[in-house]
């Protein structure tokens, strides 16, 4: 895991399950992340992050670039992609501008969205014209 730290804190890779990597809001990290941990994001973190675990942005915290995880909750910024195997939960604090794929998903009563949503798993559907609206349904035997 390679980190470019502005301040001279230092983070520990975990591989053991249950185990929360915290970046803090002192904290800017310009890089790629992939790792097996939960992150807590409370700082700012440029590049994309990798993980088998749940991503949670704190109110302060800002990520420019993609996420691909099994679980997030949002109540900060994102401005980028994300990719959510599981749910995704929009605090009400959130802003989130970019692409969004998951599973699952959770809008609280005053999140910002800009952003193009698809769900895992759904049918694709396209709206109708007027005129195919009202066209008689084609009858077969």
């Amino acid at each position: 895991m390679a980190f470019s730290l502005t301040n001279k804190t230092t983070m520990q890779q975990s591989n053991e399950p249950n185990k929360i990597d915290i970046i803090e809001k002192t904290t800017k990290i310009s890089g790629d992340i992939s790792s097996k941990a939960d992150f807590r994001i409370d700082g700012f973190v440029q590049g994309t992050i990798i993980t088998t675990g749940k991503v949670v942005i704190g109110e302060e915290g800002k990520v420019t670039g993609k996420i691909t995880c099994s679980n997030s909750d949002i109540a900060g910024n994102v401005d980028g992609d994300l990719d959510i195997s599981g749910i995704l939960s929009l605090k009400s604090s959130a802003l989130v501008k970019g692409n969004v794929l998951a599973g699952k998903l959770a809008v609280e009563a005053g999140a910002n969205v800009d952003a193009s949503i698809s769900m895992k798993g759904s049918k694709k559907m396209k709206a109708l014209t007027s005129d195919e609206k009202d066209a008689p349904a084609e009858k077969t035997a």
